[in-house]
């Protein structure tokens, strides 16, 4: 797999085409994806199958993509997502 660039919250990370976005941001040391909507608790990589809700993200202005199954694409922008998340323009 070839190596590309992503941004995470304005810094390039290196990260393997093809892997999931959140593998990329665990090697990276991230380990909260999103706040909680209610009291803005802190949610990580949980379940890697898409089947939970702890990894989502806003992905090139996106919110709500599950980071688990979304492949790393060169030059992707991740944000931590806030609550339930509202798309970016």
């Amino acid at each position: 797999m070839r190596e590309v660039v992503i941004d995470y919250e304005g810094e390039p990370i290196k990260a393997r085409e093809g892997e999931c976005v959140a593998s990329a941001l665990v090697a990276h040391g991230v380990k909260v994806f999103r706040e909680t909507a209610k009291r803005g608790e802190g949610r990580g990589y949980f379940c890697g199958i898409g089947r939970c809700t702890d990894c989502v993200m806003i992905v090139d202005g996106v919110p709500n993509v599950r980071t688990c199954i979304t492949a790393v694409r060169d030059g992707m922008r991740i944000k931590r997502q806030k609550g339930l998340g509202s798309w970016e323009r």
